[in-house]
């Protein structure tokens, strides 16, 4: 009698495993056209989220968000979707670990958000590609940084509360 050999894979790779069955479960249902719609727009997303890790913006979450959607289209992508996810909220918590870290993010946020409007309204004739089509994209960009820095600020501190018994 063969005795059952112990597991010691990781949470990461179960987790991995699990989504690319449910995800062949998917794939089986999904019309084709639905699934090259799914893996256009993952690929997409993906690919600027690659363009926003250097660039202002939220580059490892769209990376994220890309390769659940590609995930969806094609199953053997879903074990590459929970070691990001894992490091996109590792990201999320070191951006708000210290007060200066949270004033330097907020401080980029609203400069980002200044200088989308003195692009817009072209204050300065100097700048490159002046208009509201530049402007704006930086505007958003600040927006998108100050709710992902207030989100995370939020999830950090509701799991230190849960971590840490209230003292009264």
């Amino acid at each position: 009698m063969n005795a059952p050999r112990a597991r010691t894979r990781s949470t990461a790779q179960n987790t991995g495993e699990r989504a690319e069955e449910e995800g062949r479960a998917v794939e089986r249902r999904l019309n084709p056209a639905t699934r090259v719609l799914l893996a256009t727009a993952g690929g997409l997303l993906v690919l600027v989220g690659v363009a926003l890790l250097v660039l202002p913006g939220p580059g490892l979450l769209l990376v994220l968000a890309g390769l659940v959607l590609l995930s969806r289209a094609v199953p053997a992508v879903a074990r590459l979707v929970e070691p990001v996810r894992e490091q996109a909220l590792a990201g999320a918590e070191a951006s708000v670990s210290s007060r200066w870290r949270i004033a330097g993010s907020v401080l980029a946020g609203l400069g980002l958000i200044t200088a989308g409007v003195l692009w817009g309204v072209r204050v300065f004739s100097w700048l490159p590609f002046a208009g509201w089509s530049t402007g704006s994209s930086l505007i958003l960009s600040g927006l998108i940084l100050l709710a992902l820095l207030y989100w995370s600020y939020r999830r950090v501190e509701s799991m230190r509360a849960r971590r840490e018994p209230k003292q009264r």
